[in-house]
């Protein structure tokens, strides 16, 4: 364990009308204790799991990979700004680390083939394989892999965006040996309930103010695929069925 909590300073939070700081669950939430190596960030689309999640990345020092960012039509300029009103209680200090998402991703791994180029030796430290020459959910694995057995705080963004379920298990088995063998901790957004289901995991809701802990069986995500395994023929229609069967002659 390196981080043993996540402080948000509300009180100085600027612009209340504008997004993140006009978001409920932020200004009603003082603190997030990180008790365990793995902890999860769960909840709908637009409830702020990635915003403070990279917030988070800023506020320790650690770099977010990605290409220069593209003009576009509408820009918040205060969406970037969260890192500053939160604060990081670190166990012993600082220690390095990495951000992960797949947009982020397909920029690093790029990168990283560039520099091979000029010196072989570096991919090395990313299993001796060109991310480039594998698919993309192998590249994944391959890096995660890799770069969850140096020690350090790692943040993931949806990791299960290209991961198969087979390997979104794979991950979960990282998440958990990594944990466990002391030297990496892990802060993972999701909507993936089989990362849900990494064993010793705390998991955070982000579906209601104030942020707090919940079981895996509570979350939405967890009810949502219950209820279709269990029921799809009811929430699909009862014609759904009839309407693949090939029509007579």
């Amino acid at each position: 364990m390196h981080v043993r909590r996540i402080e948000i300073l509300s009180k100085g939070f600027p612009a209340p009308d504008r997004y993140p700081f006009n978001q409920d669950l932020l200004r009603q939430t003082s603190e997030i204790d990180l008790v365990s190596p793995v902890t999860l960030f769960v909840g709908e689309n637009g409830t702020g799991k990635s915003t403070l999640l990279q917030a988070v990345c800023r506020r320790c020092g650690i770099h977010i990979w990605a290409p220069p960012e593209r003009a576009r039509i509408e820009n918040n300029p205060l969406e970037k700004l969260l890192y500053r009103y939160i604060e990081i209680e670190w166990r012993d200090g600082p220690v390095p680390g990495a951000f992960f998402s797949s947009d982020t991703f397909n920029y690093f791994a790029r990168s990283v083939d560039d520099w091979s180029a000029s010196d072989p030796h570096l991919i090395g430290y990313f299993g001796g394989k060109s991310f480039l020459t594998q698919s993309h959910g192998q590249s994944l694995l391959s890096y995660f892999r890799s770069r969850y057995a140096i020690p350090g705080l790692y943040l993931l963004d949806e990791p299960e965006t290209a991961l198969s379920p087979r390997s979104q298990i794979d991950l979960v088995r990282i998440l958990r040996d990594m944990g466990a063998a002391g030297h990496a901790q892990f802060i993972v957004a999701t909507h993936s309930p089989i990362l849900m289901a990494c064993p010793g995991a705390t998991i955070y809701s982000f579906d209601s103010a104030p942020i707090r802990p919940i079981a895996c069986e509570e979350t939405e995500h967890y009810r949502a695929y219950k209820e279709f395994f269990e029921n799809r023929e009811r929430l699909l229609g009862a014609d759904s069925a009839s309407s693949q069967e090939p029509s007579g002659p």
